[in-house]
């Protein structure tokens, strides 16, 4: 609305000043004169008024459309759950968060300034034809023409860049992949191997954009240079109608005012239109991300009290009030037992002999926790890192963080940086297994628990761990000799299944594969 009152202003001034001109100024008529002078006083302050309203509202417009993609996206996020990493890349969501919400938010000026420029466009056509009929088919024929040339540059725009933004998204999530392992790239050396080939698929992408720009330059220049070519050509003929007599000095006027208003709705709608390609690329990616299917929050009723965990691909079953112990030469083989028993993923896995994935997810979630190794820390005091989602207690909060020997990390008002950045690798780990035990779980999964900690302290968290877990079902992902030692039960994985049963100290007199597996832990020759 703003918009289109604006542009109407702005084309009515046009007819003001010919009004002024042929019916004041030329037969010497000062009344009329200060008449229609205060007219275009009343309708330029109404202009100026209307114009601030435009660009307060198109920028509203513009972030409440930015911001509410963003929201979209961040609650879909969260639907997705644990499952969005597995789905989609942490640079595709970072790009969807910083570029594609904004290029989507600008598309937005199509329903604003677009749709108000089209209607000036047309209101001055309708007064060019009171004046002069052959001027308003040149202008009505301006469009089409403009968008013969400008169109199949916008189709080259869109191509290119939906080529430029999916390579964007690898590189970003190539960088954030770099940037969450450079402790470990500094510790292996293999930090220079990285940035070497982050600098190479960088300058790809940046010759890609070059690309992308050249095709956006002659848009720009083609939205800025075509309406002058416009307005010269329109001028050129109201001069030579004007020099016969068809057109009287105000009406000449009133063309040149009319035809140079209409540079700016043409140059509007030239980038509206790059706005829009450029808006539909971001929009293809925010879309099919939003099409990623959650898993149905509905399901059968969880078993009614403590029940045993059993996943059929692996042959690990784990019951409730034990502590069993995974350990096998490979960790993700591990790790993806605890993924399926924690539902975090496809599974067919049963608990208390109910299909896993036929359970309700939030039932799921409240009974059976999986503390990832790498799991996210987010920046907040100590006690609110522990305490997670849930109220600090103070009670609960010191025996979470003395069964993880976390005393030395600090007070519980000690402030924790976004991903424990001023923590130490063993500190963050040590948090992270107090804010699991903190939720005290029906059935506690954890993988590699003690892997950053040194001999003395994974003794001791050994030690505590069982204590701290009196009652309720644990299973442990480890080659740790001190946490096997205190399992009830000991899974030896060989290639992701199950080879052998028992206790540590049993499987240490009769399975050679696996008293090769904790000597290596020592640091022994296999041999």
């Amino acid at each position: 609305m703003f918009g289109s009152l604006w542009f109407a202003s702005l084309a009515f001034m046009p007819y003001l000043l010919s009004q002024a001109i042929d019916h004041g100024l030329a037969p010497r008529r000062p009344a009329t004169l200060l008449a229609w002078t205060a007219a275009v006083l009343v309708v330029g302050s109404a202009s100026a008024g209307l114009g601030i309203m435009r660009h307060r509202s198109m920028t509203k417009l513009r972030l409440a459309a930015a911001l509410r993609a963003a929201d979209a996206v961040m609650t879909h996020a969260t639907r997705l759950g644990a499952a969005l990493p597995r789905r989609v890349t942490s640079g595709e969501v970072v790009t969807i968060g910083i570029a594609d919400v904004w290029a989507i938010g600008r598309a937005m000026n199509v329903g604003g300034v677009g749709v108000a420029s089209a209607l000036a466009y047309a209101v001055v056509a309708v007064l060019l034809f009171d004046t002069s009929p052959l001027l308003a088919v040149v202008v009505l024929a301006g469009v089409p023409v403009l968008a013969l040339v400008v169109g199949p540059l916008l189709g080259r725009v869109q191509a290119a860049g939906a080529r430029y933004r999916t390579r964007q998204g690898a590189l970003a999530a190539q960088l954030v992949d770099v940037l969450a392992g450079l402790r470990i790239l500094n510790g292996l050396g293999g930090k220079e191997g990285h940035l070497a080939r982050y600098r190479g698929n960088s300058a790809e992408l940046r010759d890609l954009g070059y690309r992308v720009g050249r095709v956006s330059s002659w848009v720009g220049a083609l939205g800025e240079g075509l309406p002058g070519i416009f307005l010269a050509v329109v001028v050129w003929l109201a001069a030579r109608e004007a020099a016969v007599g068809k057109l009287t000095a105000g009406e000449l006027i009133a063309v040149y005012g009319y035809t140079a208003m209409l540079v700016i709705p043409v140059s509007v709608m030239i980038f509206c239109g790059f706005d829009i390609t450029r808006g539909l690329v971001a929009a293809r990616h925010v879309v099919a991300f939003l099409r990623l299917p959650p898993e149905s929050p509905d399901g059968d009723p969880a078993p009614a009290g403590p029940a045993a965990l059993h996943d059929p691909v692996s042959g690990v079953s784990a019951e409730p009030g034990r502590l069993t112990a995974l350990a096998g030469a490979k960790p993700a083989d591990a790790t993806a037992v605890l993924e399926r028993l924690g539902r975090y993923g496809p599974t067919d896995a049963t608990w208390g002999g109910v299909r896993l994935d036929s359970i309700a997810r939030e039932q799921v979630r409240a009974r059976i926790l999986v503390a990832e190794h790498e799991a996210d820390l987010f920046a907040d005091p100590l006690r609110e890192v522990v305490a997670g989602r849930d109220a600090p207690r103070d009670g609960q909060l010191r025996e979470a963080i003395e069964a993880a020997v976390a005393r030395d990390v600090g007070e519980p008002d000690h402030p924790v940086e976004w991903g424990g950045r001023n923590l130490s690798g063993g500190q963050r780990q040590r948090v992270r297994l107090a804010r699991a035990l903190y939720q005290q779980p029906e059935m506690l999964l954890a993988a590699e628990p003690t892997s950053a900690v040194d001999a003395h302290t994974e003794a001791a968290i050994a030690g505590r761990l069982r204590a701290a877990r009196a009652g309720g079902g644990t299973v442990v992902a480890t080659t740790s000799p001190a946490l096997l030692d205190r399992a009830d039960v000991v899974h030896y994985l060989v290639d992701g299944r199950v080879a052998a049963t028992g206790s540590h100290r049993e499987l240490l007199d009769t399975v050679p594969g696996y008293v090769r597996l904790v000597a290596r832990v020592f640091g022994e020759d296999e041999a």
